[in-house]
């Protein structure tokens, strides 16, 4: 297998720039990118306030791109970065569109999927967990003590 001309942390640091947009917006700051080979085709942040649809989350939107970028459903050779653990549905969209590796920043104990005893992502896709999990986490953190201060 060729080694990728950039780190993963390199394209973490993409999806935090879209967590970032998110936030701005007053969204749940959480963004994504879908890497094909070194080339970032897709990028998201959770849109559901902005678009009043709960399945607007980062990786749904990020899926959708990517797919369109490449003209196929299926996302084989493609590498999903996202900040926060994937929750149990965009799991299930990945499946389905086969991605070959998912990669997120902070865990979800909560809503991600790895909470629940299915197997959910495809057999044949990679996960690794815990990249740039810090600067993931603290940024969900600040969001959620702002608008807890908010409704003081």
């Amino acid at each position: 297998m060729e080694r990728p001309l950039f780190p993963d942390e390199y394209f973490m640091k993409e999806a935090l720039k879209e967590a970032r947009k998110a936030y701005e917006l007053k969204e749940v700051p959480v963004g994504a990118v879908i890497v094909n080979g070194d080339r970032i085709i897709a990028r998201a942040h959770n849109m559901t306030q902005q678009l009043v649809d709960v399945t607007a989350h980062a990786e749904m939107i990020a899926i959708t791109s990517a797919a369109n970028f490449l003209g196929a459903k299926y996302l084989t050779g493609c590498t999903l970065f996202v900040t926060l653990e994937p929750c149990v549905m965009c799991a299930a969209a990945l499946k389905w569109a086969q991605v070959d590796r998912v990669c997120f920043g902070a865990s979800d104990p909560r809503e991600g999927f790895s909470r629940t005893s299915l197997s959910i992502l495809h057999v044949k896709t990679a996960l690794d967990s815990g990249i740039m999990e810090e600067e993931s986490s603290l940024l969900l953190k600040q969001f959620f003590l702002e608008r807890r201060d908010l409704k003081s």
